[in-house]
């Protein structure tokens, strides 16, 4: 059984962060594994407010122990971190225990703001974590803040940004534009330090996005762990978020998931 696991916070209403990710593992035929970093709530008395309860390094320590040196994994993916604490000592854990495939989704906000929840954490993030990162999938908004330009709004803005974090040590960087780019497909860009592929699909209209950027990321990880390369990886976690978005639904008035099960249902069960 190939093994994944999630070093990421907790969305009480379960459609992003470890909820996310551990739905798109069993999806992807791979066994998961969490260390919980923060848990975050939204408050039904005031417009959906998002508050973040983070987790101390205390706890998080043991839990990684438990995942990476009692267990082992095939690949792991980081989410919201929370802190520069956190993040280092994510960082000394992976060199520790030399995992091999680390997928970095380098989670700033929470859906919903447009400000970085703790600027200091940006800043560790492209300095200790993307150098450790196999992948790391910036959306436009985190790509502008780790290669430091200003909002990305093109294909072009797209490829500048990932050649500025390519040189800061990844592997390779996919930028997740989607469907919030000026373009009329939603695309994303996939850098190696040689040569930029264009990942195109069908826009979707809709605002049911949430947890799309953790699902994305979860199932590049879950093809990593089962030996995929890094583009088959990335190419198979385009269709499967594709078609999450093009089923995604509302929750409540407030937030609508992507549905982790529409790949399977919809494609691999047409086949």
């Amino acid at each position: 059984m190939y093994k994944a696991l999630t070093i990421a916070g907790s969305d009480t209403s379960g459609g992003a962060g470890i909820q996310a990710d551990l739905k798109t593992f069993q999806e992807r035929g791979v066994y998961g594994m969490t260390a919980l970093t923060t848990i975050v709530t939204m408050d039904p008395y005031n417009g959906w407010a998002h508050l973040v309860f983070p987790i101390s390094t205390d706890v998080l320590a043991p839990q990684l122990d438990t995942v990476l040196h009692g267990v082992g994994v095939d690949a792991m993916k980081t989410g919201m971190l929370g802190s520069v604490e956190i993040i280092e000592l994510v960082a000394q854990t992976i060199d520790r225990e030399k995992v091999g495939n680390v997928v970095i989704d380098p989670v700033m906000v929470c859906k919903g703001n447009d400000e970085v929840l703790h600027p200091e954490t940006a800043v560790s993030l492209r300095d200790v974590l993307v150098p450790r990162a196999t992948i790391v999938t910036p959306n436009l908004f985190e790509a502008a803040q780790l290669s430091g330009r200003e909002p990305l709004r093109t294909v072009d803005d797209m490829k500048e940004a990932a050649a500025v974090i390519k040189k800061l040590g990844a592997g390779y960087v996919l930028i997740k534009g989607g469907g919030k780019l000026q373009h009329e497909k939603a695309v994303d860009v996939l850098y190696d330090g040689e040569t930029f592929e264009l990942l195109e699909s069908d826009r979707i209209e809709t605002t049911n996005t949430h947890g799309a950027g953790c699902t994305y990321s979860a199932a590049i990880t879950a093809e990593l762990a089962k030996g995929r390369s890094v583009r088959e990886a990335v190419l198979t976690a385009k269709a499967f978020i594709t078609e999450a978005i093009r089923y995604s639904f509302p929750l409540n008035q407030y937030v609508g998931p992507t549905r982790h099960s529409a790949y399977r249902e919809h494609v691999l069960n047409q086949e």
